[in-house]
């Protein structure tokens, strides 16, 4: 499959059975993760992965993870993110979803579903698990075997913005 139909394939799943992700498949997407760029190399993101039922128990106070078996706590070093010499802009937050973006396309690749959670108390997360003051918690990846049916891969036809209005050549 090319990339451009795995990206039209990637959708947002909220519904998830109860079957846990196998630990190959898991390994596969810490894999992407750590391949995935970031600003100056400088390589500031780290994952919490959170699977025992504990975990997730935990988690769910703070995020909705629409009974996913799998979450990642997709975090970013601040001493660590580049800063933007001009305005000081820290590369935190876009580091850690560019390795979201990687760790979504490869569970599709995988046969998994993902949702993308940007919707959580940060700083419930932070004390549940005990994350350092440098260590921010940018997004949560909720991951399984969709429950539900996938959306069509042709919906970005009708569900996106036309190219003429994403593209402006100068």
């Amino acid at each position: 499959m090319s990339f451009t139909d795995l990206a039209k394939k990637r959708c947002s799943i909220r519904a998830y059975e109860t079957k846990p992700v196998e630990s190959e498949k898991i390994a596969a997407i810490v894999e992407a993760a750590h391949v995935a760029p970031s600003a100056a190399n400088r390589q500031p993101v780290r994952l919490i992965q959170v699977e025992s039922a504990e975990g997730l128990a935990n988690l769910g106070r703070y995020a909705n993870l629409y009974g996913a078996p799998l979450a990642f706590i997709v975090c970013a070093d601040a001493k660590r993110a580049w800063k933007r010499p001009v305005d000081g802009m820290v590369s935190t937050a876009i580091d850690a979803s560019i390795t979201c973006d990687h760790m979504m396309i490869a569970a599709t690749d995988l046969g998994l579903g993902s949702v993308w959670i940007c919707a959580f108390d940060p700083a419930g997360v932070r004390e549940a698990f005990n994350l350092p003051a440098s260590l921010v918690p940018v997004n949560i990846l909720a991951v399984g075997h969709a429950a539900d049916e996938w959306k069509s891969p042709e919906r970005h036809a009708v569900e996106r913005i036309p190219v003429q209005e994403l593209v402006t050549k100068a």
